[in-house]
């Protein structure tokens, strides 16, 4: 085998790991920059050499090159993937907030008007705006259970992410289910609130186009689920308490994650939450849907944003099942209670977090600062507990769940009602029962005494009269029906049978 050998000279500045060295062929001492050309060809004695160098794109570590040490939420929050947007969000305008749209237009048409005529038109800007805030504050004051759905869904809603950030004081993400995989629709990591440890576990939706795709619209895997448990395994080993944000249509249904066991995945999720020995809180702030939600929502608390909402089944899903079609989804969404208020008189949800008028996404601060205040508040509850009553707690919280009572009595109110009426009626003594009957039987004599009697003659005579009116009428029935002669006979046999022979000659014979 021939052998080709290159001059020193010609690999200057090269390193040992850049060249490339094979035994077999005998080609020795070749640098890959020599190969990184579009193509690179020696033909000697039958030895051919061919390469070719393909450009890629450059990963993009969340880690930058310079950190700012002084970033909000501590230098460790670099290693996030969650980065501010470049571009500010479009504005969306749901249906039923269209007839909003007209007032603000008129405002910005006489703030225009005002700045380029400087004229004073404050009065009316004035009077515009109070108009605005009272049909604003009526519209939210009166939202039907599927506006509140469209609301969950607005696509600038604030993410899980976005309130983390916002809450605490220093977050690090943390990453992986040590089983190979990342799901990005999970984030999880500890982060502090006013200096104490929690861990924060989260389903994050995009906040565009992009970021859906990349974190599959909020939709786990069984991979996110099983990050979820490794990092709630990892608290209640260091005793931190775990602070849970519901924001999924629920878990990804595709044909990987059902061959990588996402029943399993769920229910082991179920199953451990229900032993750990730490506080844990939820916090539903957007949708909630079906088991995806509850795999990391079996918490001491559930708390829920004012227009959130819990369900098992989607009003859209809900509708096509029920109704066979999916525009019957407003009917549905109002018959599954799926909102936080009906969830509160179903004991289902805790409490329920106030949000700015227009939803969260119009203020996303002011319900961020809501949402710790909800979090500060309970912990400090669930703290005083020992870890036999925070069990106890968190098990009775779900057994009562769906509880009823057969037979069960009235309402209350309709019970006061009822008490009182009997109450009265005991007051009546007998004696005024007594009285009560004594006047009655003296109006039925007074009303007997004042009503003429009629004369016996008149009486038998009415009666005689009444009986050939009905043996007539009987008469002429009989001969329309042609019956007659069979009536004579009738009558005969009935008198010789009934009658028959005197008692005298019976006894004779």
């Amino acid at each position: 085998m021939a052998s080709m050998s290159y001059s020193p000279a010609a690999f200057t500045g090269t390193s040992t790991s850049d060249l490339l060295r094979s035994s077999s062929n005998g080609v020795s001492g070749i640098p890959l920059e020599t190969l990184g050309k579009p193509r690179f060809a020696v033909s000697k004695r039958g030895v051919t050499v061919v390469a070719k160098l393909r450009k890629v794109k450059k990963h993009e570590y969340p880690w930058p090159a310079d950190p700012d040490p002084n970033v909000k939420g501590g230098v460790l929050s670099h290693l996030s993937h969650f980065k501010p947007l470049k571009e500010k969000q479009k504005p969306v305008t749901l249906d039923f907030e269209k007839p909003l749209v007209n007032f603000e237009k008129k405002m910005i048409d006489v703030r225009r008007m005002a700045n380029e005529t400087g004229l004073d038109f404050s009065d009316q800007i004035i009077l515009l705006e109070n108009k605005y805030q009272q049909a604003l504050k009526d519209l939210y004051t009166h939202l039907t259970p599927i506006q509140r759905v469209n609301i969950a869904r607005h696509p600038n809603r604030p993410t899980f992410l976005d309130h983390v950030f916002s809450i605490t004081d220093k977050f690090v993400e943390l990453h992986g289910d040590r089983s190979g995989y990342d799901d990005p629709a999970i984030v999880t990591g500890i982060g502090t609130i006013d200096g104490r440890r929690y861990m924060f576990i989260g389903q994050q939706k995009g906040r565009n186009t992009k970021e859906n795709i990349q974190r599959n619209f909020g939709m786990p895997t069984p991979h996110g689920y099983r990050k979820a448990l490794r990092m709630m395994y990892y608290a209640d080993h260091h005793g931190f308490p775990i602070v849970t944000f519901i924001d999924t249509p629920g878990a990804y249904a595709d044909l990987k994650s059902e061959e990588l066991g996402q029943g399993e995945a769920i229910a082991h999720n179920l199953r451990t939450m229900f032993g750990l020995k730490v506080p844990i809180v939820s916090i539903v702030i957007g949708e909630g849907g079906s088991g995806g939600a509850l795999a990391i929502g079996c918490a001491n608390k559930l708390f829920m944003l004012e227009n959130a909402v819990f369900y098992v089944a989607s009003p859209e899903a809900c509708a096509a099942i029920l109704w066979k079609t999916a525009k019957a989804s407003p009917k549905a969404a109002e018959k599954l209670r799926i909102t936080a208020p009906e969830l509160c008189k179903l004991e289902i949800c805790d409490g329920i977090i106030p949000e700015p008028l227009g939803g969260a996404h119009a203020n996303p601060a002011w319900t961020s600062q809501q949402i710790k205040a909800a979090i500060n508040e309970s912990m400090d509850e669930l703290k005083a507990m020992t870890t036999e009553e925070l069990l106890h707690h968190r098990n009775h919280k779900f057994r009562k769940l769906g509880g009823f009572q057969e037979n069960a009595q009235v309402d209350p109110k309709k019970k006061v009602n009822m008490k009182k009426k009997e109450d009265t009626a005991r007051r009546t003594s007998n004696a005024e029962l007594e009285g009560e009957v004594e006047k009655l039987k003296q109006q039925i004599l007074k009303a007997k005494e004042s009503s003429s009697k009629p004369p016996e003659m008149a009486l038998k005579d009415m009666i005689e009269k009444l009986k050939m009116e009905v043996d007539h009428e009987y008469s002429e029935a009989i001969k329309a029906m042609g019956l007659k002669d069979r009536l004579e006979m009738l009558r005969r046999s009935f008198k010789s049978k009934f009658q028959g022979p005197t008692h005298e000659s019976c006894y004779k014979r």
